[in-house]
Parts: structure tokens; sequence; C-alpha cells
């Protein structure tokens, strides 16, 4: 046991767990939880072992203590994790249950410095490209479907059908029913962890590993605490985010580490119309003292901006191995508003892609300065007063991209004190009141500065070659 004050203690052994990672603990996890919420709370504690499960449902007033030794690990049977109703990238879909699920509560922790072990490998879809010959191979032999294309592997049959009925519903414009998605249930992989319309909400400490989807997501709550946790993911894990902040409010992140398949850490507020509608945005939140290796961005912002996002800090991170460091991404049809943003402090080096990238035009093939401006109107996405300073990068394929759209520039963006060592230099397109202060670009090929339909461009002791 350790040696702080966990307040009312509730050992899982003491329900009926096993703690051998072959026997069901399910039921005695959750008796345990019930048990610890129906005294008025406490901690439900795990002594070193590993604890097999289906989902995990919190409570308020419950806090789940994992001894380092102590690995919780989630059953593979897809049948174990029943549909519920959530939000799930950015629109509300029925899925199955997220591994560990809070819906509604308050004063709610996890911490210690155990393993929540998803075994999201057994859920996750697989791209041909992005393994070896044999392990293509030995996926194939394990049974369940490869796409026409041969290009992409899915666990079963019931996920790859999914797959066809997301894109048959998308295109008949409605979302699919309750018995359509139970039919093709393991298409609708979980979230590790999910807290959904939760307040004074704290995770300290624990490990979060091999999620099915996203591995933490924290929806519609305000007050939380996220610090010294670590999400690991294969780095071609698909949806494999580490920490999704989705329409919340007051949340502070300091001291954790990222190694992923997808964002590190990203913000979001809902998709499109329905996001616009429920109009909650992500706001007042810190990121700080984190480090981010292996995913698609270190600090992203989007691509589900359409409730908006704000006022949020970023300071003292290191990003090494991402394929994009600082990244903001949004289309036309989303809507929303992302500003007031400070990120500042930040040491980038082996970026694979762009080390700042502000792109409006996210999953279109193109961004040519040919494209025609479309009326304004809710669902044109905005991005403005945004402060980035004191970033030194080391390698990427891109110093900066700035790409707005004809009919909404990216405005008042500075960027201040920034050094950066790239295969090709900074380009600005469809910007408005841009500032470049002691901006420093080392371009191997090409100029250093390129602009297109900027307007208001300062350039304060900016060192490379300019193209207008």
């Amino acid at each position: 046991m350790v040696k702080e004050d966990l307040g009312n203690v509730i050992n899982v052994l003491d329900y009926g767990a096993v703690a051998d990672g072959v026997n069901d603990d399910s039921k005695a996890i959750n008796d345990a939880i019930e048990a610890c919420a129906e005294e008025g709370g406490g901690t439900v504690y795990f002594g070193p072992g590993r604890y097999l499960t289906g989902p995990i449902n919190l409570k308020s007033n419950v806090t789940l203590y994992l001894e380092e030794e102590a690995t919780i690990l989630f059953s593979r049977n897809f049948d174990d994790y029943p549909l519920v109703e959530t939000r799930r990238e950015g629109i509300h879909l029925f899925q199955c249950s997220p591994l560990i699920f809070g819906k509604n509560l308050r004063n709610v922790a996890l911490r210690g410095k155990g393993v929540f072990d998803g075994q999201g490998d057994a859920w996750r879809p697989v791209v041909k490209a992005e393994v070896s010959e044999e392990e293509w191979r030995k996926l194939v032999e394990s049974g369940g479907v490869v796409d026409e294309d041969e290009e992409m592997w899915w666990p079963t049959s019931r996920a790859f059908e999914g797959k066809i009925l997301m894109e048959k519903c998308k295109e008949e414009g409605r979302k699919p029913l309750r018995e359509e998605c139970e039919r093709v249930r393991e298409f609708f992989r979980p979230q590790l962890l999910q807290l959904y319309n939760c307040e004074d909400v704290v995770l300290d400490g624990p490990t979060f590993k091999n999620s099915p989807q996203w591995a933490v997501h924290i929806v519609y709550s305000r007050n939380v605490t996220v610090k010294n946790i670590r999400c690991l993911n294969p780095w071609n894990a698909a949806n494999g985010d580490g920490l999704d902040i989705d329409s919340s409010r007051n949340v502070y992140v300091t001291g954790c580490y990222f190694d992923v398949g997808d964002d590190c850490v990203c913000l979001k507020s809902g998709r499109d119309e329905e996001g616009r509608k429920i109009g909650k945005p992500t706001e007042n939140v810190t990121v700080e003292n984190c480090i981010m290796r292996h995913g698609h961005g270190g600090i992203v912002i989007g691509s589900e901006t359409s409730g908006g996002v704000r006022n949020l800090t970023v300071d003292n991170c290191i990003f090494d191995g991402t394929e994009r460091g600082i990244r903001f991404k949004t289309k036309r049809g989303r809507g929303g508003v992302v500003e007031n943003i400070t990120i500042s402090n930040i040491i980038m080096r082996n970026i694979m892609r762009q080390a700042i990238v502000f792109n409006m035009f996210y999953g279109e093939r193109t961004t040519q300065m040919d494209i025609p401006p479309e009326p304004v109107s809710e669902e044109t996405p905005i991005f403005r007063n945004i402060r980035i300073s004191n970033v030194t990068c080391e390698g990427a394929s891109s110093a900066i991209e700035i790409l707005g759209l004809p009919e909404m520039p990216v405005k008042r963006v500075t960027l201040e004190n920034i050094r950066i060592s790239a295969e090709r230099g900074v380009t600005l397109q469809n910007c408005r009141g841009i500032r470049l202060i002691r901006v420093e670009v080392e371009a191997k090929r090409g100029p250093s500065l390129e602009c297109y339909g900027v307007e208001d461009l300062e350039l304060t002791d900016f060192r490379g070659k300019i193209r207008r």
C-alpha cells in the first residue's frame, strides 16, 4: 500500500479480483467502485498484478489508484463493450463503450504509476504501407478482411462493413441508426478513457497505452488537471491520439509524455453544423512542460473547431520526431473561431513535415491560389490573434506554412524569436497582419520566404532570402 493518505480505501481483491491477467475481474472492479461511491467516496485500490476486465464505469467522488506494478488489461472481446451514445470525432454517434467511462460526474481521479493497457491492436485497422511485408503476411493469415484495393487490413468483417456503412451514410447525409451501429459495432472503436461532462477531474501518474482509438478524451468537461501521465501508442496506430481536449474549459496539462500514432495533444470543439449548434468552445487551456515524440503533431488545434477554440497557452515543451510541430487545421464547412493562442519556449527536432503550419484546406487536394473565394458564412472558419515565440527547430521538411482561405485570410499572427533549419522555408498564402520578428530560417532549397495574397506583412530582422 502506498504511504500517502488515500482516504477511505477499498481493495479490489476484497471484492473478488484475482489479478492474474487470465480470470475476468470486471465484476469485482465495478462492484468495488459502486461500493466506494455508496460509502460517500474514497479510493479503489489496485495493488501489483494484472487485472483483466471489460469496461470500467467511474463514479463521482471515487479515485482509482494503481500501484506502479499494477496493469489493468482490457478485454479483446468486442461484445464486452455495449453501445453508448457519445461524442466521437466531433459528432454524436453510437459507439462501443469507452474502456474507462465517466459521464456526468464530479470529483473523480485516476492516480498512481500503474498502466491502463487497452489492447487496441485487436480493434485497429492497419495500412499495408505502414508495416513490413512479414507483418502484413501475419495479419492477413490471422484472419480479418483485406479491402478491395488490398491496401488496408480490418480485424473483422463487421469492422470493414462499418467503413462501408459510414460511406453510405455520408452520401445520404445522415447518421447511422443504432441498430446499424450494433450490426457493425467493432468499427466504432472506443477511446481508452473518456470523461464526458465531468467536473473537478485529476489524472496524475498513470500510463495509458495501446488504445483502440484516442487514448484520453476530455469532452464537455470543466476544471481538469492532467499531470505526469504517459500516452503510448504504436507510431502507426490509426486514430491513436494521446490527449484530446474537446469542448472543455479550465484544463491544465503538465509534465506529460506522449509517444503516439496520431496527434499528441489536440484541441477540438465539434464538427460542422452539429458542432456549431452545440456551440461549446474549448477554452482556458494550459499545456506546459511536456514531451511529444512520434505523432502527427505535437500541439494541434482542429480540425473539428466548429464550437471554437480560445485562450490556449502552451509553454516549455519538446517535440521530437513528430510529423509536424505546431499544427492548426480546419476547412470550409467547419466554421468556428480559433483565437487568443499563445505558444512559447518550444524546442523541436527531427520534424518530418512542417515545424509550424496553419492549414485552412485540411483534407483538400489543393491549396492553390487560383481557387476562387466563396461567400463568408457561419461555415467559414477563422484563425486570428495568435502569437508563437521562442521556438527552435533543428530539422524539418518545411519551416512554416500559413495557408488561409481566399475569403478568410489567417489574421494577426505574430512569430517572434524563431530559428528553424529546414529543407524549405516559409510560405504565406492568403494572410493578413502577419508579423515576423527576429525570425531566422535556414532553407536548404529555395527561398526562405514566399508570399502569395499577403497583406500588411511586417518583417523585423528577418534573416533569409525573400520571394514575393
